[in-house]
């Protein structure tokens, strides 16, 4: 399997001259998902729990229930110029045959879809109904949320150059923590985690991104019934709207002890009723 990171050459400039040395990187490779030998679809990832990144992709499209839908997931086919596996070809076999989709993925940015087709897709598409919103944890725990993550991030320390998602329990208790170049394949990975531990739907839990809350990362807790999505950075205005439509609670710039919740604060003991 490919390392994580990897050692370039770099020239850094300084006010009192230039350092040429070696520079450690987040190492970003293709990996292709195939169905049955039918190519699905490529993502650009950092090689490392691809196991856990195609079963959260395959749910998070809607392809897959459970992780008892998959009964093999192997790596195949690409190879180096010396012939070696480059274990950047993941071949998925499924137990009941699916129509692979025609479109290009909801997850993307490219996808095409915009503001009210996007909110209905996903409607359309959840498997788990977000329960009614009431207190699950505390202002205190969420916002301590954010370190714990960091703390975790041990690719992120040595490169810079990695996003982190993790899933924790109400009183603060880390469960998963995945880092990846690509935000949502982070997020992917814990989703697929939970998927392979029974977890999902994961109604009892809270999602934490280190970057910002875009409309892929609610929608993939939406879809697996996560209630509270927390990020380091900003939401994007499509991702409060389906958090709002969806009852999830989106929380953004959770910081210190500063955070702007967007959506159902009802789940967040220690938040004015006001507003």
């Amino acid at each position: 399997m490919s390392r994580v990171t990897a050692r370039r050459r770099m020239r850094r400039i300084t006010p009192s001259g230039e350092i040429v040395r070696p520079d450690t990187l987040a190492v970003e490779e293709p990996l292709e998902i195939r169905v049955r030998g039918e190519s699905l679809t490529v993502t650009m990832r950092t090689p490392g729990h691809d196991i856990d990144l195609v079963h959260g992709f395959l749910f998070g499209e809607t392809l897959i229930g459970a992780a008892a839908d998959i009964h093999s997931a192997r790596y195949c086919a690409g190879t180096d110029d010396e012939g070696r596996n480059t274990y950047n070809v993941l071949d998925v076999g499924l137990h009941a045959p699916i129509v692979l989709p025609d479109r290009p993925f909801l997850t993307t940015g490219a996808c095409g879809l915009c503001g009210r087709t996007a909110l209905d897709e996903v409607r359309m598409r959840s498997r788990y109904p977000l329960p009614a919103p009431q207190p699950l944890l505390d202002a205190e725990v969420l916002a301590a949320l954010p370190d714990r993550l960091r703390a975790h991030q041990s690719v992120f320390d040595a490169t810079g150059g990695l996003h982190g998602a993790g899933l924790f329990t109400a009183d603060g208790t880390g469960l998963v923590v995945r880092e990846d170049i690509g935000r949502h394949n982070a997020v992917d990975k814990v989703i697929g985690w939970a998927l392979r531990e029974n977890r999902i739907p994961a109604s009892d839990l809270v999602l934490v991104v280190s970057g910002r809350a875009s409309f892929e990362l609610a929608q993939k807790a939406v879809l697996a019934g996560i209630p509270v999505l927390a990020a380091v950075s900003a939401p994007s205005s499509l991702a409060v709207d389906l958090a709002d439509e969806s009852g999830l609670t989106l929380a953004g710039f959770v910081r210190g002890e500063t955070m702007n919740i967007y959506t159902h604060p009802e789940r967040i003991r220690g938040i004015g009723a006001t507003g």
